[in-house]
């Protein structure tokens, strides 16, 4: 997984606002509602945002970074996101309702709630991160990776997958075992999660 390609210096800082574009720049997010909903940020990075609610809705993001981002809620519903990577910080509810992603990193993050149902995930990398509750319901999850990253509940139902690798996932439990058809895992997951798989092809398990 590459790195978003960032330009050697930028050209300048400037403030996210609604329908903006902003190409090459270091970002600001100022307040307590931030927005740049339905607009374009390429190259450019922001870092060490505090906000209550910073709103991507239906922006297309191509080569940004985002470091160090506290916010209760970060919006992404219908965006567009193609090599963004998100390293550090904590964050209340990502929401990326049929969101549209493309080698995406999600790093050393804390999620209380990440939200991606009916999204299209494709080479992405979850990597040191602690997750509360995963819900990805008919959601498309091709070529996804976790590494070292821990979830209480993940919500599979109805996912597509294709080479989903969770082997370095620690998951308490998923909604559906079945939608797990197309991914990996180690022999201490598949035991960890037997009475499970068992009781999805109607095998009765009794102590």
């Amino acid at each position: 997984m590459t790195a978003p390609d960032l330009p050697a210096r930028f050209d300048g800082d400037a403030d996210l606002a609604p329908r903006a574009d902003l190409i090459g720049v270091r970002l600001r997010a100022t307040g307590d509602v931030v927005s740049d909903a339905h607009g374009r940020i390429a190259e450019s990075r922001l870092d060490e945002a505090s906000v209550t609610r910073l709103d991507l809705t239906g922006a297309t993001l191509v080569d940004v970074a985002i470091t160090g981002v506290r916010a209760a809620e970060l919006v992404c519903r219908d965006g567009t996101w193609r090599s963004v990577e998100i390293a550090g910080g904590r964050i209340g509810t990502l929401d990326g309702l049929r969101a549209a992603w493309d080698a995406v990193v999600l790093r050393r993050l804390r999620i209380d709630y990440l939200s991606l149902p009916s999204a299209t995930i494709v080479d992405a990398l979850v990597v040191d991160c602690e997750i509360g509750t995963l819900d990805v319901p008919e959601a498309r999850l091709d070529r996804v990776r976790f590494e070292n990253t821990r979830v209480d509940e993940v919500d599979t139902r109805g996912v597509r997958a294709g080479d989903l690798d969770l082997r370095g996932l620690e998951a308490v439990s998923f909604t559906d075992v079945r939608a797990l058809s197309g991914a990996w895992l180690e022999p201490r997951q598949a035991e960890l999660h037997a009475v499970a798989f068992a009781e999805a092809l109607g095998i009765g398990v009794t102590g």
